[in-house]
């Protein structure tokens, strides 16, 4: 039998199933914290008008729109241009160009950034890590007209790229990079990794800050290497925020992006630059069939909406971090 201090109240058990009573929302509450509540009212207005206004546009997806018209005299066709989509050999081509970059851009940005991370966080000289750094985040404030004609210039035929190939013999004649559909994807990968890998470390660099240095004195006086410790610490360390990105960028699966395949694309590789974003502007504003992009952008959301919704759950499952 367990001994029982003299003195000392005895403690109730306190049931787990038992529901702790949240704090009810009083107007003092509210009183208290109105600064913050009208801080609030700009962005809340913001996100009602520009995200949740426009889905009554949605309805033109289920109509026959005409512009002239006024909504009663539109003529409604229920699931017609979904029907249409889901049968249209271009629309089937679109979804595997955007699925195949948006997965390469996925791969490629994470593993870039996380590997960039761990090599600036070994880098003990705060001079050299800073500079490193600015010059990998500079990029990022780039617009990307500007990224793609550099992108451009260094892979013309002429460009800095050939160049260097040529005179280390890999290559015989000059590879006409943005002419030929097999190099596109890699080409838009690639410039994506280039323009964001120094911003997405950010993040993990602030994850890794946060791990216990202890743990790191405790894995020298065992022995152990760099690489020992990276993969044994650090990785670990930052496997919840590397979790939660995660999650949050397959929400983003059907975000291949429009403006590197826009301003890279042409005629000669349109049947591997073209996205639904594209997709959706050349069918909503160059042929003005409006019903058909709503359509596009519609199935678009809710294909995001359902992953990210998938992928939350698998990580509850597993037992891992999640948004909600």
């Amino acid at each position: 039998m367990e001994e029982i201090a003299i003195g000392a109240k005895p403690v109730n058990p306190v049931d787990p199933k038992k529901k702790r009573s949240n704090k009810r929302l009083t107007w003092a509450t509210v009183k208290e914290q109105r600064q913050l509540i009208y801080m609030s009212v700009p962005l809340l207005a913001y996100i009602v008008l520009f995200a949740y206004v426009p889905i009554w546009g949605w309805s033109m997806a289920f109509q026959d729109y005409k512009p002239a018209r006024s909504f009663d005299e539109q003529t409604w066709v229920g699931f017609k241009h979904f029907k249409f989509l889901f049968t249209d050999d271009n629309f089937m081509r679109v979804l595997r160009n955007t699925l195949a970059m948006s997965m390469i851009n996925l791969i490629l940005g994470f593993v870039t950034a996380i590997i960039l991370a761990l090599l600036l966080n070994e880098i003990k000289k705060l001079f050299w890590k800073r500079t490193v750094q600015t010059i990998s985040y500079l990029p990022h404030f780039l617009s990307w007209i500007i990224v793609t004609g550099i992108v451009a210039t260094s892979l013309a035929s002429d460009g800095i790229i050939n160049d260097v190939l040529l005179k280390l013999h890999l290559i015989d004649k000059p590879i006409l990079w943005l002419s030929e559909g097999k190099y596109f994807w890699g080409v838009v990968g690639a410039s994506h990794v280039w323009k964001e890998v120094g911003w997405n470390t950010i993040i993990y660099l602030a994850a890794m800050a946060s791990i216990d240095p202890a743990l790191y004195e405790a894995a020298d006086i065992d022995g152990a290497n760099r690489y020992q410790k990276m993969w044994n610490i650090t990785l670990p360390g930052i496997k919840p925020t590397i979790i939660i990105l995660l999650i949050m960028s397959i929400g983003h699966i059907l975000e291949a992006g429009f403006e590197v395949q826009y301003l890279l694309g042409n005629g000669l590789v349109v049947d591997w630059s073209e996205t639904i974003d594209i997709f959706v502007l050349k069918y909503g504003i160059a042929q003005g069939n409006y019903s058909l992009a709503t359509a596009g952008g519609i199935f678009k959301t809710v294909v995001s909406i359902t992953m990210l919704l998938l992928a939350n759950w698998t990580a509850k499952r597993l037992g891992e971090e999640r948004l909600l």
